[in-house]
């Protein structure tokens, strides 16, 4: 389902002005981004697309009572600093499952408005980033663990 009409179905007969949680999470986004979602969402302060294709923040719209976002398993590379000016009053984010590859790309967000969304931001969730820490850093031990041993096997070897 197309995420427009998804928005549709959400709303229940509701007007967007009174709608303070929106799950619009398996549904599609064309293009990469957001369709559907617009400034008369003023009230909203839970806003889930996971798992949609997203690739791009630059049409969200400005959602200023926004608190929680979730944005986890999409294709988002970059272009955070979007959310620091149309949500200023974010407090949980969900980045887990997208194509981040480095933590330059959440800096950006920081550095917009930088002590104000220090202290305002709690959680940036970025589960994948710490697995692929910790197998880099796996790999380097048994990189190091085996180069060890060989320089132990050559020891013994010019020994005999």
């Amino acid at each position: 389902m197309e995420m427009k009409k998804r928005i549709n179905l959400e709303l229940r007969n509701r007007a967007p002005e009174e709608v303070t949680e929106l799950v619009l999470d398996n549904c599609l986004c064309v293009n990469g981004e957001i369709e559907g979602l617009n400034d008369t969402f003023k009230e909203l302060e839970f806003l889930s697309m996971a798992n949609v294709e997203l690739s791009s923040l630059a049409r969200l719209p400005s959602l200023n009572k926004l608190r929680k976002l979730e944005l986890s398993d999409n294709i988002i590379s970059g272009g955070l600093e979007v959310l620091a000016e149309k949500c200023p009053n974010l407090t949980y984010l969900n980045l887990s499952g997208n194509k981040i590859k480095d933590l330059s790309t959440v800096e950006a967000l920081m550095e917009m408005k930088m002590m104000k969304m220090k202290r305002k931001m709690k959680l940036v969730h970025l589960k994948d980033m710490r697995r692929r820490r910790r197998k880099r850093r796996k790999m380097r031990m048994k990189m190091k663990q085996a180069q060890n041993w060989e320089r132990e096997k050559r020891k013994w070897a010019s020994h005999i």
